[in-house]
């Protein structure tokens, strides 16, 4: 029995002492996960930071002070009221995008560093939105946000933490200023309304204008071209008429110059001459007797003696050309 207490002791004592080992070898090895930095402190002092994988601490020595993460965080940055330039209150709320850069300011350098950036980007917001107009808060929000982003990253650079951009949610303005900027909107509106439509009608009037320009150039320049056409048609005939009329002068000389054409000039003059009579008969209630200078017959002999004449004329030069040749 002696034996066998002294051995179920000795095995009981191993028992916890592997117990124990088992213990303090979890308690010393520690799985810190990916983006996630653990603060070690030793005896109440800052000792290392743990980075992501297998680590070791003594224990009962050191201890796990703060787990930090690495990840980019989002924070609701609550709404506010904020001033503008121009004595403007608005209501503006943002989003607050906040990464940790270093672990040990953010464990020992603020007590807690989400509620000091929320903070002072709402400090920060206000400062800005006093340096502008209304009308640039809403149209200069990007340039806002920077500012914003740039400030808080210059004041939270000893609390080791970066913040990455900050983006402005909402912007609500009074509602008294809101109908003041619906009725602005809604003037302007009409106001490019009627401009368009002034500069369409006086577009429509000046197209209209070019258009009777144009017709009233292109008829004129018609009707030149056709008084041009007719004055060329009207002198080629009379230059035609004339060539016609110069040619049969040209050739009734030479037949007149013969006996026969002499004898067909005296029966057309005759025929002439009792044409004329009948028509002045139709035509006139006066009855007219022949006496004897309108006969037809003094007619033709006044006629024939003309004839004669220009031949003797023609025929004359004929026989001095002659005489000269003889000489």
């Amino acid at each position: 029995m002696d034996i066998v207490s002294v051995i179920s002791s000795v095995f009981s004592i191993w028992v916890v002492l592997a117990i124990l080992v088992i213990v303090i070898l979890r308690s010393a090895i520690k799985f810190v996960p990916q983006n996630t930095a653990v603060v070690v402190e030793r005896f109440g002092k800052y000792h290392k930071t743990m980075e992501a994988g297998l680590n070791f601490i003594v224990p009962m020595i050191d201890r796990v002070a703060y787990t930090q993460t690495l990840k980019e965080q989002a924070y609701d940055v609550p709404s506010q009221s904020a001033i503008t330039k121009d004595n403007i209150s608005l209501i503006v709320d943002g989003v607050l995008y906040i990464k940790l850069i270093d672990p040990y300011k953010a464990s020992y350098g603020v007590d807690n560093y989400i509620f000091s950036v929320t903070q002072l980007a709402q400090t920060t917001m206000r400062s800005e939105v006093g340096k502008m107009d209304l009308d640039k808060t809403f149209e200069e929000r990007e340039n806002l946000n920077t500012a914003i982003v740039s400030a808080i990253n210059d004041a939270a650079l000893p609390w080791g933490v970066q913040v990455l951009r900050y983006e402005i949610k909402d912007i609500e303005p009074p509602r008294s200023v809101l109908d003041a900027m619906e009725r602005q909107m809604k003037a302007e509106r009409e106001k490019r309304a009627v401009i368009l439509e002034s500069e369409g009608k006086r577009q429509s009037e000046i197209n209209i204008a070019e258009g009777m320009k144009q017709a009233r150039v292109l008829a004129a320049e018609a009707e030149r071209s056709e008084q041009v056409l007719k004055a060329e048609g009207e002198a080629q005939a009379i230059l035609a008429v004339s060539k016609a009329e110069a040619d049969a002068l040209a050739i009734i000389g030479r037949v007149a110059s013969t006996e026969e054409g002499q004898k067909a000039i005296q029966l057309d003059l005759a025929g002439k001459a009792i044409q004329a009579r009948e028509a002045i008969a139709k035509e006139s209630s006066v009855v007219l007797l022949p006496d004897a200078s309108s006969s037809a017959s003094n007619i033709v002999a006044e006629a024939m003696t003309i004839i004669h004449q220009l031949n003797r004329q023609q025929g004359s030069p004929a026989k001095q050309a002659g005489t000269q040749e003889e000489q």
